[in-house]
């Protein structure tokens, strides 16, 4: 049988101290947002910014409208908002908005299967082609994208549908978002050359490095289980 003390101020005896029971750390809250907006240089500052609010259009705005042409449909038979139209505009603005940030957190898809095989000075010239190429990819794009935004402003192009949107709405923020995506893409791998001048492996590494194995599980936010069997040892 489990008994119980209870003490003369209502409080159940546990046999502890209330030195046992440490109170809640008031820092606790400044260590979550400093994991949302880490200490960072402006350009990944603003990259993250973007990527937020490339996350709010499509969790909030989308489904905001959806959710108002599903009760709309079932109660009057028909529609409000054309939420399929404006959905297909958020999804490509959020994504323009959010290639920047994975260029900054290189969560971009790297086949590097055979890296880990290559010599140091290899892997240095695989990681820096590897974003040249993807500096190349990103200015096209840009260039593009500017040509259509620049198109359709000239044209006063409108969709073809009922809203009759006009087109530099959503290919302006699409534009917007490839052009920072190019500028970030180019300034990484400047950066990192530059940090390899000055013999700073670590950050070159850390700029545009293949990420290992327990970086992945770091930036997935689990807990790494041989760190934490070293901290318990």
């Amino acid at each position: 049988m489990v008994t119980c003390d209870v003490t003369r101020s209502g409080r159940p005896e546990t046999g502890l101290d209330d030195d046992d029971n440490p109170p809640a750390q008031p820092g606790a809250s400044m260590s979550d947002l400093s994991r949302l907006l880490p200490d960072e240089p402006l350009p990944q500052r603003i990259s993250r910014i973007l990527a937020w609010a490339a996350g709010a259009i499509v969790l909030v705005g989308c489904s905001f409208l959806i959710t108002i042409d599903v009760i709309t449909r079932f109660l009057f038979k028909r529609g409000m908002v054309e939420s399929f139209e404006i959905s297909g505009y958020a999804l490509a603005a959020c994504i323009g908005l959010g290639l920047a940030f994975t260029v900054t957190s290189k969560a971009n898809i790297r086949v590097d299967i055979l890296l880990g095989a290559l010599p140091g000075k290899a892997r240095i010239v695989c990681d820096i082609i590897a974003s040249l190429a993807l500096a190349l990819v990103a200015v096209a794009l840009a260039w593009f994208a500017w040509g259509t935004l620049a198109q359709s402003w000239a044209l006063n192009a409108k969709s073809v549908s009922q809203l009759q949107t006009p087109m530099v709405l959503p290919q302006g923020i699409w534009c917007v978002g490839l052009v920072w995506f190019a500028c970030m893409a180019v300034l990484i791998p400047i950066q990192a050359i530059a940090r390899l001048i000055a013999h700073d492996r670590a950050g070159f590494d850390a700029l545009i490095g293949s990420l290992r194995v327990t970086e992945e599980i770091e930036q997935s936010g689990v807990e790494n289980p041989a760190a934490g069997a070293e901290s318990r040892s």
